[in-house]
């Protein structure tokens, strides 16, 4: 990378500073950042640098720095100095690359949206009574084995014609959707949304329709209205909705089947749901399925559950679709591990396991009913969510995540989070639960401590530095 060491040093010292503390110094070069003035790569003055062109002490420029590094925006490298972080590798797509946390440490990470590691059931008892040898008799044989097929039928919200094991939620989304979706097709789905899918519909050349939310997801409403657009498909979160910890319950779940199913010229469309918090959600588990036969595929993941690096979900839905989706898996990974399937078994039947998981569900409970009282009892009106995430509004996101870096607390902005149109209503100063300003907090990683980050948060989302940033 070729180091810029001229325009970045003149670019600051033509700034304005209206607040020279830590905060508003960090404050005025984030914007910079943002709008692009500070290019990629570009190098910044030093500390003794930039405080004695401001008058301050280089402590209080090094804190601004250090804010900075922390919410991934610069980086230092030693003696060469401090540099405009590029962006994230190319092998992420454009969205999850603004949601990729920089390896900086903090204090606390709540930006990650994985589950808490200490509160997984133990996987070494149910290695120890898996085979040491992985073996499969034909590269044909069925992709699930009987015994894990049997529970799955056993516990799916509705009937399902087929069931079958992939390796996580977002590759039964994909592999579901690219059976779907042409060229040109249209989308519906949730905003906000979970960033990876709007990713995904643009690899496909699909255009998405969002839908506005309240706290049991969907609005049949605003559902009515993106169906006239022709669809084909919608693609929801029924529990623990990511970023918003909404879930929908059973008469919500009515109301958009019967939505659907009296919209003109939808007869074809497909529901897909993405049940990704499945087992520590709080909420019942519910599907449109029962209410639309032969039109859903629902999606239920052991990820958070069980753990991210099984790397493992199970989909259900109509049989033909399911049997397309299993037949391109087959030129492709083929089946999901048979060991891998034989350890979810065991933690899925197994009673300390059960029992792991069902303490999770109530910890991330007690997290997130404990974090949203004292949101709200310090003016910041969230929602009550479920799962492991809370959608908390902000005046400003940049303020807000430079804010609470500088306290040593990382939170997920929430722009990558918002389909285009709703980004376009952001900027135009549209302040509802789908547009405005938000951020993204992992309240299933909040362990102890809770009232000191909520002043953190709260202090952040009431926070406009100087110069509007």
């Amino acid at each position: 990378m070729t180091d810029v060491r001229v325009d970045g040093a003149a670019l600051i010292a033509l700034a304005e500073f209206p607040e020279p503390s830590p905060r508003g110094i960090a404050g005025v070069i984030a914007r910079l950042v943002n709008s692009g003035e500070l290019a990629a790569g570009t190098r910044l003055p030093t500390v003794r640098e930039l405080a004695s062109e401001l008058g301050v002490s280089p402590a209080t420029v090094s804190q601004a720095w250090q804010a900075l590094s922390r919410t991934g925006l610069i980086e230092s490298r030693g003696r060469a100095g401090s540099f405009v972080r590029p962006l994230s590798p190319g092998w992420l797509a454009p969205r999850m690359r603004g949601m990729a946390a920089p390896n900086d440490p903090v204090r606390l990470d709540l930006s990650r949206g994985t589950p808490d590691p200490l509160l997984l059931p133990a996987l070494g008892p149910a290695l120890s009574r898996v085979s040491a040898r992985a073996e499969t008799g034909s590269y044909q044989a069925e992709p699930v084995i009987p015994a894990l097929a049997a529970v799955l039928e056993a516990s799916w919200p509705s009937e399902a014609e087929s069931i079958m094991v992939v390796d996580g939620a977002l590759d039964a989304i994909s592999r579901t959707l690219e059976q779907l979706v042409r060229f040109g097709d249209r989308v519906v789905v949730e905003s906000p949304g979970f960033p990876p899918f709007l990713d995904l519909l643009e690899v496909l050349g699909a255009e998405p329709v969002p839908v506005r939310l309240d706290e049991h997801g969907m609005v049949p409403e605003a559902l009515a209205r993106a169906l006239l657009r022709r669809p084909v498909a919608v693609l929801l979160q029924p529990r623990a909705q990511n970023p918003t910890g909404a879930s929908m319950n059973a008469e919500r779940a009515v109301a958009l089947a019967r939505v659907i199913r009296s919209a003109p010229d939808v007869n074809d469309l497909v529901v897909v749901e993405d049940d990704h918090s499945g087992l520590i959600s709080t909420e019942g588990d519910v599907s449109l399925g029962g209410a639309l036969p032969g039109r859903v595929v629902h999606v239920r993941s052991f990820s958070k559950s069980h753990g991210p690096d099984l790397r493992i979900a199970a989909l259900g839905g109509p049989r033909d679709l399911v049997e397309r989706v299993v037949a391109r898996r087959m030129l492709g990974p083929g089946w999901t591990s048979r060991m891998v399937q034989t350890i979810l078994l065991d933690l899925l039947t197994e009673g300390t396991s059960i029992d792991a998981v069902a303490e999770a569900r109530r910890q991330y409970y007690t997290r997130q009913r404990a974090l949203g009282d004292a949101l709200r009892a310090r003016g910041v009106a969230v929602a009550p969510a479920d799962g492991i995430n809370l959608w908390m509004p902000v005046l400003s996101e940049r303020s807000a995540l430079v804010q609470l870096a500088a306290a040593g607390v990382r939170v997920a902005a929430g722009t990558p989070f918002l389909a285009a149109s709703d980004v376009a209503e952001a900027a135009n100063g549209a302040r509802t639960r789908a547009g405005g300003d938000f951020v993204r907090v992992t309240v299933g990683m909040l362990r102890d401590g809770t009232d000191e980050i909520a002043d953190a948060l709260a202090s952040a989302a009431h926070h406009v530095a100087a110069g509007g940033y």
